[in-house]
């Protein structure tokens, strides 16, 4: 539970071993949901590099609000990491972005994935043979074409996974939701670690389960298929959460929500830069870069639009009469780039290491028009920091339209 103002809570981020009574846990936790007000969720899309923008908006939200109060947190792939180091960090939002700043401006490339040429060229070997060849017990296996191990070690560091049950504990926090792919069921399945009677759900090729988020739970939601290995979690193997995530604004809404600030990561309409002629055959890069937008961008667009036509129709009901099927309002406010992302990134080609280099120039994707990947691949602290500037200064831009949001007003 967000503070009154004026009020703290001591020991939020003391030792995670500290103990407390049961029975102030239970007089804490019985505070959790009834709290008027303490019901806005915020959502973190998935998108690489890009989610460096994510951090900008944060920042200046930090900076004007320093007690937002976010009930709810949820992430999927790189926005996994943000929500992940917020909640560990539930208590002090200031300075969980300050935190969570300063790491972004530390990340390199090196630091989230390690890229072996020799390895590479033994994968495609053995995929090349199998093509041809039968009887291998490891037949059609793909395990990733990048080493997600450098990022793994990155988040044992900076977060501490013990810390969010303190949030919990401490009424800072309702929920966090992580969503990943289950390779098994084909599945979106969304890890759900929150307060004693927090819901779960099961809907068309989407379900929800109660647990303890831990560091592979962040890892397996940001595995994209083929270019980075799958998780193994108890129940088999996971992949990232975007691929099949159709509705990516249901966890928040499930687990309570009735105010939902998401921050995008495609740019308003009016700054899309124009594609490649229609005469030019388009580059690998492109391709890869269109198939990275639908599983990052394209559902939780797809999802804005259904939640809006939902509150419409909601809102033009008469008076008196309830809702269908349960539904309720629920306010959206979506923050997004007023900036391409991707032409970004070209601006920032000569900051790409021998690595992203190794892996988007062959592709074509040092072509004009052609870095759509290099946006999501690029992170080094030019460009993630040139995207943090940009989320907070498009934050600062709406602010009139963001302060009352955060109110609630």
């Amino acid at each position: 539970m967000a503070d009154k103002p004026g009020e703290r809570h001591s020991g939020a981020h003391g030792d995670p071993g500290q103990r407390v009574s049961d029975a102030t846990l239970r007089e804490r936790r019985s505070r959790i949901t009834p709290v008027p007000g303490f019901d806005m969720a915020l959502v973190l899309s998935g998108g690489g590099a890009r989610a460096a923008y994510q951090v900008g908006v944060l920042s200046a939200i930090a900076e004007r609000v320093p007690r937002p109060r976010f009930a709810i947190l949820t992430g999927v792939s790189a926005g996994a990491i943000n929500a992940v180091y917020l909640a560990a960090h539930a208590g002090d939002f200031p300075g969980a972005v300050q935190g969570l700043r300063e790491e972004w401006k530390r990340l390199t490339v090196d630091q989230v994935y390690r890229l072996h040429p020799p390895g590479i060229a033994r994968a495609a070997g053995r995929f090349l043979s199998r093509l041809f060849l039968s009887g291998s017990s490891e037949e059609g296996k793909v395990r990733g074409l990048l080493d997600l191990r450098p990022l793994r070690a990155f988040l044992s560091r900076a977060v501490d996974f013990e810390l969010i049950q303190t949030a919990i504990d401490h009424g800072d926090l309702r929920a966090l939701a992580l969503s990943a792919t289950s390779y098994s069921s084909g599945s979106t399945v969304t890890f759900v670690h929150g307060a004693p009677g927090m819901p779960t759900w099961q809907r068309a090729q989407r379900i929800a389960v109660s647990t303890k988020i831990q560091l592979d739970h962040v890892m397996a939601s940001s595995a994209i298929p083929l270019v980075f290995p799958a998780v193994k979690l108890d129940n088999g193997f996971y992949g990232d959460g975007s691929v099949r995530q159709t509705a990516p604004l249901a966890p928040a809404i499930h687990l309570g929500a009735r105010r939902i600030l998401l921050i995008g990561m495609r740019a308003a309409p009016r700054s899309i830069r124009r594609g490649q002629p229609a005469d030019q055959y388009p580059t690998t890069a492109e391709v890869l870069g269109l198939l990275f937008h639908s599983i990052f961008l394209d559902a939780m667009d797809a999802d804005v639009e259904r939640l809006e036509r939902f509150n419409r129709i909601i809102e033009a009901l008469p008076p008196g009469v309830a809702p269908p099927g349960g539904l309720r309002k629920v306010d959206l406010l979506l923050v997004k780039p007023s900036r391409d992302l991707a032409a970004m990134a070209q601006d920032f080609r000569r900051h790409a290491p021998p690595a992203v280099q190794l892996i988007v120039r062959p592709l074509g994707g040092w072509r004009g028009g052609s870095s759509d990947l290099l946006s999501y691949l690029l992170f080094e602290p030019a460009f993630t920091g040139a995207l943090m500037e940009l989320g907070y200064a498009d934050t600062v831009a709406q602010w009139e339209r963001v302060e009352p949001f955060l109110e609630g007003r």
